[in-house]
């Protein structure tokens, strides 16, 4: 067991049963008493933030977090198949751990996961992703007006906006939190 004092920003701490991340963390020393800490917590599970208030000696669990690339493997009902790149042992990751960024993952794709004690409690999918676009509509000959955008399919199915000089067959970058057009790729 550690001690309050040992925390850092960043940390993740089983708290009342419940995994959170230490998002901000203050030394407070008041002129009668002792010592303690504030801050905020933010629940891994939930992403509720929660305020944090301990006397620097008190107990805390430090939990060991292990964070590594991934490859996504394929779909399985609620969760994600990943492979470890240096092991090859693959994990089951439930979807809810990515989000909304979880519509743009494509078989192959480097995931980010974090693990504790085998346990995936954190997911990240890229910041941007190339896909192709399966379906847009033409561009309408002499509509040049400055950020038109028109609906395309891409490959994961999910329908984005895109300029319209886009056409069926382009890659696009796309930011995953978002899914929001970034650019066109050669």
């Amino acid at each position: 067991m550690a001690k309050a004092g040992d925390l850092k920003t960043g940390n993740v701490i089983r708290f009342n049963g419940e995994l959170v991340t230490i998002d901000e963390l203050n030394h407070r020393t008041p002129g009668k008493g002792g010592a303690f800490y504030t801050g905020k917590m933010r629940s891994i599970k939930t992403g509720k933030i929660i305020e944090l208030r301990m006397r620097t000696d008190e107990e805390v669990d430090i939990c060991r977090v292990e964070t590594n690339d991934y490859q996504y493997l394929y779909e399985d009902g609620d969760y994600f198949v990943v492979m470890d790149n240096v092991s090859f042992e693959q994990f089951n990751v439930p979807k809810s751990l990515f989000g909304s960024s979880a519509r743009f993952l494509r078989e192959g794709m480097n995931v980010i996961v974090s693990m504790e004690s085998d346990e995936p409690i954190i997911a990240k999918a890229p910041n941007h992703v190339e896909l192709e676009i399966v379906y847009t509509e033409p561009a309408v000959k002499g509509d040049t007006s400055t950020n038109a955008m028109k609906n395309a399919t891409v490959e994961t199915g999910v329908e984005i906006k895109v300029p319209l000089f886009v056409n069926q067959g382009d890659k696009v970058k796309v930011e995953t939190a978002t899914g929001a057009y970034v650019e066109r790729v050669k």
